[in-house]
């Protein structure tokens, strides 16, 4: 049997998790434990408290079965549009100097601005979000200057219940190919304005799970600062890896298996009609550029790895096959 690299690492424990989170400490109608009591009964066991302008930790909700990131949201409105979400790594450390950077007018002061916060907040812990790029009606130009960012997002769900504006592949796709190494995220942005029931609840469409040894906040943060994770709508991708010279993904039932890479094409497997797949191995040439995996369910809904750059990984034998 061929040697593998795990991408999603094999050992630990995959933990649901909503990163996009509003409460009634800002804008949100639920309280901090009422969202952690419903997204209970869905099964998560992570939700990140990301609050406008209010960084509010909410140790008080951890148990041995549900973590509270801790983090805030905050805005550019000046001359175009940005939102930001920040996680907090170590919300034990220098919280009197945190609570007060949660409405920086920095980020008024164009994209230098941005970037001198990004900046300033990784150096207090902080991993930096780049927000629903296309709800936000930002282009190329608006996002591919950001420097820092731990990640973008990729869906989320209440821009696709406002205007249909919640999935956008290409904004990652973009960023990747110009060589920002960063990593996606599925969430809600949940205000919960409507019941649960009501079809434009804003809940329970957007989701990363997150491979980790234990539900304790120094592991989940370390395995977000890995990548170990994967972003969803409704797959689940149980395990991701290389074997030999190929790129293995296994899934849950999925219509669609794609591969796509830094160049236009992309390699695929689809499934006949009337069936389902649950694996698909694409063979890697070392000229991907970088490599993430899309799966598609038979009713549309999307789960994205993060992209993978092959110059990172040990792929020797793969890579010599370029020169």
């Amino acid at each position: 049997m061929e040697e593998r690299i795990y991408l999603l690492p094999k050992e630990g424990n995959f933990y649901k998790a909503n990163m996009h989170c509003h409460t009634t400490v800002s804008d949100g109608k639920l309280t901090p434990e009422q969202v952690k009591e419903e997204y209970q009964k869905k099964g998560y066991q992570i939700v990140a408290y990301t609050d406008h302008g209010k960084y509010c930790p909410h140790p008080e909700l951890n148990s041995k079965d549900f973590l509270a990131l801790a983090g805030f949201g905050t805005d550019r409105k000046e001359e175009g549009t940005f939102h930001f979400n920040f996680y907090d790594g170590s919300p034990d450390e220098r919280k009197e100097e945190k609570a007060e950077v949660c409405s920086p007018e920095a980020l008024n002061d164009g994209t230098s601005g941005i970037n001198a916060y990004i900046k300033k907040m990784k150096q207090l812990g902080f991993l930096a979000t780049a927000c629903h790029p296309y709800r936000s009606m930002q282009n190329y130009n608006d996002y591919t200057g950001l420097l820092g960012l731990f990640a973008m997002e990729i869906y989320h769900y209440r821009s696709d219940l406002e205007g249909l504006n919640g999935y956008n592949p290409q904004a990652y796709d973009e960023m990747l190919r110009c060589h920002k190494e960063i990593y996606c995220l599925a969430s809600d942005g949940n205000k919960n304005d409507y019941p649960m029931e009501d079809p434009f609840s804003d809940s329970f469409g957007g989701f990363i799970k997150i491979k980790a040894r234990e539900l304790t906040y120094p592991a989940v943060m370390q395995a977000l600062k890995k990548g170990d994770f994967y972003s969803s709508m409704g797959p689940d991708i149980h395990s991701l890896y290389i074997e030999g010279k190929d790129l293995v993904v296994k899934t849950s039932p999925v219509e669609k298996i794609y591969m796509k890479m830094e160049g236009k094409n992309c390699r695929m497997k689809i499934a006949p009609q009337g069936e389902l797949l649950e694996e698909a191995r694409f063979p890697l040439t070392g000229r991907e550029g970088y490599i993430r995996v899309v799966c598609r369910s038979e009713n549309g809904l999307y789960a994205n790895t993060n992209a993978y750059f092959l110059k990172d990984l040990p792929l020797k034998s793969i890579t010599e096959q370029e020169t």
